[in-house]
């Protein structure tokens, strides 16, 4: 039931809301701004997520190199992945929100708080770390 109420909300609710601010936002500067500054918030979304993906890319090869997991880059990779795609959506909320993602300081608070809340699924018992082995 939890995933149909997170389905209901990404695609109907945070539509409408950016469908909202894009008229108020057009409203106040006028059309063709407004196309403009969506134009350029996806490309600098893109920009910017091609650029920390690489940085984390490098530091997980150099952590790799040294034997170590890169559970931090993992983590890191993940929210600029997230904050990409939401840059590159179309909307002045969502635009916002990947900015969150893809800064280092924000996107370092997000991850301490992913991480409590995963520590705190594991203490639990209410999540399962596993994985397989593939076999050929």
């Amino acid at each position: 039931m939890a995933l149909v109420r997170l389905l209901v909300l990404l695609f109907v609710l945070v539509p409408v809301i950016e469908l909202w601010g894009l008229i108020q936002v057009g409203r106040w500067i006028g059309a063709w701004p407004t196309v403009l500054l969506v134009l350029a918030t996806g490309l600098i979304g893109a920009y910017l997520a091609r650029a920390q993906g690489w940085r984390i890319w490098r530091r997980a090869q150099a952590k790799l190199a040294h034997g170590e997991l890169p559970g931090e880059e993992i983590l890191d990779g993940l929210a600029v992945f997230v904050g990409g795609v939401l840059l590159m959506t179309p909307g002045f909320f969502t635009d916002v929100l990947g900015l969150v993602f893809l800064l280092p300081p924000s996107r370092a608070l997000l991850k301490r708080r992913v991480k409590r809340w995963l520590w705190r699924q594991l203490a639990r018992g209410t999540q399962a770390v596993w994985w397989t082995r593939w076999r050929w």
